[in-house]
Protein backbone atom coordinates (compact mmCIF):
# COMPACT_ATOMS: atom_id res chain seq x y z
CA UNK A 1 0.00 0.00 0.00
CA UNK A 2 1.55 3.51 -1.13
CA UNK A 3 1.52 5.66 2.10
CA UNK A 4 1.25 9.17 1.94
CA UNK A 5 3.27 11.72 2.10
CA UNK A 6 3.42 13.58 5.61
CA UNK A 7 2.17 17.37 5.33
CA UNK A 8 0.86 19.49 7.60
CA UNK A 9 -2.07 22.50 6.94
CA UNK A 10 -0.68 26.43 7.50
CA UNK A 11 -1.70 28.50 10.23
CA UNK A 12 -4.09 29.90 8.04
CA UNK A 13 -5.93 26.70 6.72
CA UNK A 14 -6.48 25.55 10.39
CA UNK A 15 -7.54 28.88 11.49
CA UNK A 16 -10.45 29.02 8.83
CA UNK A 17 -11.29 25.64 10.00
CA UNK A 18 -11.57 25.40 13.54
CA UNK A 19 -13.68 28.97 12.85
CA UNK A 20 -16.05 26.85 10.23
CA UNK A 21 -16.10 23.68 12.40
CA UNK A 22 -18.33 26.09 14.79
CA UNK A 23 -21.20 26.21 12.23
CA UNK A 24 -23.60 23.94 12.69
CA UNK A 25 -23.62 21.62 9.28
CA UNK A 26 -26.82 22.70 7.98
CA UNK A 27 -25.95 25.97 7.71
CA UNK A 28 -24.39 25.66 4.11
CA UNK A 29 -27.77 23.89 3.19
CA UNK A 30 -30.06 26.56 4.33
CA UNK A 31 -27.57 29.20 2.21
CA UNK A 32 -27.44 26.96 -0.63
CA UNK A 33 -31.39 26.60 -0.28
CA UNK A 34 -31.85 30.80 -0.02
CA UNK A 35 -29.29 31.33 -3.15
CA UNK A 36 -31.80 29.11 -5.13
CA UNK A 37 -34.97 30.96 -3.51
CA UNK A 38 -33.79 34.55 -4.35
CA UNK A 39 -32.85 33.40 -7.76
CA UNK A 40 -35.70 32.36 -8.24
CA UNK A 41 -37.36 35.88 -7.36
CA UNK A 42 -34.93 38.10 -9.28
CA UNK A 43 -35.95 35.88 -12.39
CA UNK A 44 -39.65 36.23 -12.23
CA UNK A 45 -39.07 39.83 -11.01
CA UNK A 46 -36.74 40.42 -14.37
CA UNK A 47 -33.34 40.94 -13.56
CA UNK A 48 -31.81 37.53 -15.38
CA UNK A 49 -28.65 38.95 -15.12
CA UNK A 50 -28.38 38.91 -11.04
CA UNK A 51 -30.34 35.96 -10.87
CA UNK A 52 -28.02 34.04 -12.46
CA UNK A 53 -24.65 35.17 -10.41
CA UNK A 54 -27.43 34.72 -7.31
CA UNK A 55 -28.07 31.18 -8.42
CA UNK A 56 -24.62 30.00 -9.02
CA UNK A 57 -23.80 30.31 -5.45
CA UNK A 58 -25.44 27.22 -4.12
CA UNK A 59 -23.30 24.66 -5.49
CA UNK A 60 -20.59 26.95 -3.98
CA UNK A 61 -22.28 26.12 -0.41
CA UNK A 62 -23.08 22.71 -0.80
CA UNK A 63 -19.22 22.15 -1.29
CA UNK A 64 -18.36 23.96 1.31
CA UNK A 65 -21.17 22.30 3.72
CA UNK A 66 -19.33 19.07 2.47
CA UNK A 67 -15.62 20.04 3.10
CA UNK A 68 -16.86 21.38 6.44
CA UNK A 69 -18.26 18.09 7.57
CA UNK A 70 -15.42 16.24 6.14
CA UNK A 71 -13.25 18.31 8.14
CA UNK A 72 -15.18 17.83 11.63
CA UNK A 73 -15.18 14.08 10.93
CA UNK A 74 -11.77 13.27 9.69
CA UNK A 75 -9.75 16.34 10.96
CA UNK A 76 -7.64 18.59 8.17
CA UNK A 77 -4.59 16.58 9.32
CA UNK A 78 -3.57 13.18 9.49
CA UNK A 79 -1.93 14.44 12.46
CA UNK A 80 -5.33 15.11 13.95
CA UNK A 81 -6.14 11.77 14.02
CA UNK A 82 -2.77 10.39 15.60
CA UNK A 83 -2.23 8.58 12.05
CA UNK A 84 -5.53 7.01 11.89
CA UNK A 85 -7.18 6.69 8.46
CA UNK A 86 -11.01 5.68 9.23
CA UNK A 87 -11.19 4.27 5.56
CA UNK A 88 -8.48 1.34 6.29
CA UNK A 89 -9.90 0.37 9.32
CA UNK A 90 -11.38 -3.26 9.03
CA UNK A 91 -13.49 -5.16 11.13
CA UNK A 92 -10.90 -8.21 12.93
CA UNK A 93 -12.13 -11.19 12.68
CA UNK A 94 -14.16 -11.75 16.05
CA UNK A 95 -16.05 -8.57 15.39
CA UNK A 96 -16.91 -10.26 11.33
CA UNK A 97 -18.10 -13.50 13.64
CA UNK A 98 -20.42 -11.22 15.82
CA UNK A 99 -23.81 -11.23 14.95
CA UNK A 100 -26.50 -9.01 16.93
CA UNK A 101 -29.20 -10.54 19.16
CA UNK A 102 -32.09 -9.30 16.56
CA UNK A 103 -30.41 -10.93 13.46
CA UNK A 104 -29.50 -14.16 14.93
CA UNK A 105 -32.93 -15.65 14.60
CA UNK A 106 -32.38 -15.22 10.35
CA UNK A 107 -29.08 -15.92 10.21
CA UNK A 108 -29.26 -19.47 12.29
CA UNK A 109 -30.78 -21.15 9.78
CA UNK A 110 -27.97 -20.04 7.00
CA UNK A 111 -25.05 -20.98 9.32
CA UNK A 112 -22.91 -23.92 8.53
CA UNK A 113 -23.50 -26.99 10.37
Amino acid sequence: MISPTQHSEGPLARAIEEQTAKLPSDTFLWLAGASIVTSLTMKLLGHKHQALFVGQWAPTFLILGVYNKLVKQLGSDRTDNQGVNPWDQRPTTSQEQQVPEESAAIVAPYQAQ
